[in-house]
């Protein structure tokens, strides 16, 4: 039976203080990580907005066996996963804190190849010059630009709708195309609370209201 299981683990989740231990034993080590996902977007943002399952994190091949050393000495072991792959994959301890690995190798223009190069999956350059801050701490993380195409060209659905409108209202950028159903419900929800507003002030002042 799993670790989890037996000490009766519901679900994983990742607190603020799980990210800053992280970032505390990733510093001692010497290793630079950066945060990716639902943390990238919270320290963006510079507060949580949700709770969050796991950690996401981007980290060189060079010193990525440095970090899963340390954390396997502190009870982290590898969760199997379908997609399980090199320089994708998921460290998780008995108590339901999960670390997701985005492994790279940064070329000489600093593009952050993840994955065979012939695949043509990278952090561009500039990806990776993001900070933000978890409670008041400054953290390094993928930049909103990113973050806002990395959730696109899948099925989106109100989690990454939630995110993106976030990422896209704080930082001016552009709402991609994937998200067109929302941006229209959500303007024919405002557009209803308008009109229902406008009809209550307009009975509170004695006007006929059509």
């Amino acid at each position: 039976m799993p670790v989890r299981e037996t000490i009766g683990v519901p679900t994983p989740e990742t607190t603020a203080e799980d990210v800053l231990a992280l970032l505390d034993l990733a510093d001692a080590l010497g290793v630079r990580i950066w945060l990716d996902g639902g943390w990238a977007v919270d320290a963006c943002l510079g507060e949580q907005t949700r709770k969050h399952a796991d950690v996401d994190i981007v980290v060189t091949e060079s010193e990525v066996a440095a970090l899963v050393a340390a954390l396997c000495e502190k009870g982290y072991r590898a969760l199997p996963r379908s997609d399980t792959r090199p320089w994708n994959f998921v460290l998780g301890d008995p108590y339901g804190r999960d670390i997701d690995f985005h492994v790279v190798v940064l070329d000489d223009g600093g593009n952050a190849i993840y994955g065979p190069p012939e695949n043509g999956d990278r952090y561009p350059a500039t990806a990776l010059d993001g900070t933000g801050a978890i409670t008041g701490r400054a953290v390094a993380c993928v930049t909103p630009e990113q973050q806002v195409i990395f959730h696109t060209g899948y099925p989106v659905d109100e989690d990454d709708w939630a995110d993106v409108s976030r990422l896209c209202a704080r930082f001016g950028i552009p709402v991609p195309d994937d998200y067109a159903r929302f941006v229209a419900r959500d303007r024919t929800d405002d557009d209803e609370r308008i009109g229902a507003s406008e009809r209550g002030s307009s009975a509170g002042t004695g006007d006929v209201v059509p």
